[in-house]
């Protein structure tokens, strides 16, 4: 998806501090940079402003899923949740960048554990990370929620986290939310919550947004729950095992 300006949302952070002076030791909360946005550059969405802030952040874990560049996305470092102030590299920790053996180690963990005969994922961290790259199974033509270098992974929405922000075929906004055993029913009020934020802060006219509960066992309780909802689905997943034989020399 191209910039909505001139310049990327990256470039504009850097552009921010140098408008409003920000100082090495002062701290700036996550709200002011909303507003500088929003009168200087109002068509960038909240969600965008807030990923950028964790992408731009040394500390922030979250940056792996949004491609942090060393050096170019190194300008904050996270105090909290909602306050920042500048990073300064002679007394803060090292920049924590994307690794590029994650991948690699994940499909590794998860044939451990299909080896062991575990019917569940170990953390919900590997359930996450094998949707997002297989969406399809949920759903053809499910794509994972991107723009400006941000993607759907731990989508921040208003302090907390989508586990999984994708896009069906229509363009209309998928909240995915992920437990790795059973899942109980008040993960229903986590999901509409997100779904709320969606509806209220990114999506354009003529977009809609619906979510969806994965989880090893779908309760009773949940069910019920989510009987009278609309624009919510559930899906219950399980780990299987190819073999292939692999011929003596």
């Amino acid at each position: 998806m191209a910039p909505l300006y001139e310049k990327p949302v990256r470039a504009l952070m850097h552009d921010m501090v140098q408008d409003i002076q920000l100082k090495p030791d002062a701290v700036i909360s996550r709200d002011r940079v909303r507003l500088w946005f929003r009168e200087k550059y109002p068509k960038i969405k909240d969600g965008t402003i807030a990923a950028h802030l964790l992408r731009m952040s040394v500390n922030s874990k979250s940056r792996v899923h949004y491609g942090a560049k060393p050096g170019a996305d190194d300008l904050f470092f996270q105090i909290d949740p909602k306050h920042f102030r500048l990073y300064q590299p002679e007394r803060d920790p090292v920049p924590i960048y994307p690794g590029n053996d994650l991948e690699q180690a994940f499909k590794e963990e998860v044939q451990e554990l299909a080896e062991e005969g575990s019917p569940e994922f170990a953390y919900e961290k590997d359930l996450q990370n094998y949707l997002a790259k297989n969406l399809r199974l949920i759903e053809p033509g499910l794509t994972l929620f991107e723009d400006e270098g941000i993607n759907g992974l731990e989508f921040p929405v208003g302090g907390r986290f989508i586990d999984i922000l994708a896009t069906d075929t229509d363009g209309n906004y998928v909240v995915i939310e992920l437990k790795v055993s059973k899942g109980y029913d008040r993960v229903v009020g986590q999901l509409l919550r997100y779904m709320a934020w969606i509806q209220k802060n990114q999506i354009e006219p003529g977009q809609s947004v619906r979510g969806i509960i994965v989880a090893r066992h779908i309760s009773e309780d949940l069910l019920l729950a989510c009987s009278g909802v609309q624009g919510v689905q559930l899906f219950e997943y399980e780990l299987s095992v190819s073999l292939r034989e692999t011929k003596l020399q």
